[in-house]
């Protein structure tokens, strides 16, 4: 893991919430944490941790960057993160996984060594597009020029990726976008 020993993450934390009423979903408590000091801790080792959306406050220090637009989509907010970055690789994650692990970091890093990225998959085979790790030159090759509109999975289809499914639980791709999926994750935190 020479190459990739020092990593940056770019954690999107901007959207809006919009199927738990517009609440503030990073800000969201699973067990005694926000979910985005969650995020954070699995990321402990990085050497920058990007933060895009809104500033709020944080167990440990980051950078925040807003997308343009604010609340943008996913695209917008890699591009307004990836500059930040200086690692030669970096984790590219949603601010609502409750159970991120710093065990399914070191995994991502061990697997981009192969290729120009790493993601996990669900049970179903879908590519979790924000629990990856990527080599930073090749995300800013695919970046668009135009973000607005753009989908994640066509920018980052376009890298080389090793997929990684897991058999932790609960999953480290859960993510927290409804009501029931808060509940869920509070009961197994």
């Amino acid at each position: 893991m020479a190459e990739t020993a020092s990593y940056d993450a770019v954690v999107l934390a901007g959207g809006s919430g919009r199927r738990l009423g517009g609440v503030d979903k990073p800000g969201l408590r699973v067990g005694e944490r926000a979910l985005l000091d969650r995020v954070l801790g699995a990321v402990a080792d990085a050497e920058r941790v990007v933060v895009v959306g809104p500033e709020r406050p944080t167990e440990r220090p980051v950078t925040w960057a807003r997308e343009q637009p604010p609340g943008g989509g996913p695209v917008a907010a890699l591009a307004a993160g990836l500059p930040l970055v200086t690692g030669p690789v970096v984790a590219l994650l949603a601010a609502d996984l409750p159970f991120l692990d710093a065990v399914t970091v070191a995994r991502l890093r061990m697997a981009v060594e192969s290729a120009d990225g790493a993601l996990l998959v669900d049970d179903e085979g879908r590519d979790q597009l924000l629990v990856g790790m990527w080599r930073t030159a090749a995300l800013r090759a695919v970046l668009p020029v135009e973000v607005t509109g753009a989908r994640l999975g066509a920018v980052l289809g376009q890298v080389p990726a090793v997929r990684l499914s897991v058999e932790t639980r609960p999953a480290p791709w859960f993510d927290c976008d409804t009501e029931a999926d808060l509940t869920t994750a509070r009961g197994s935190a």
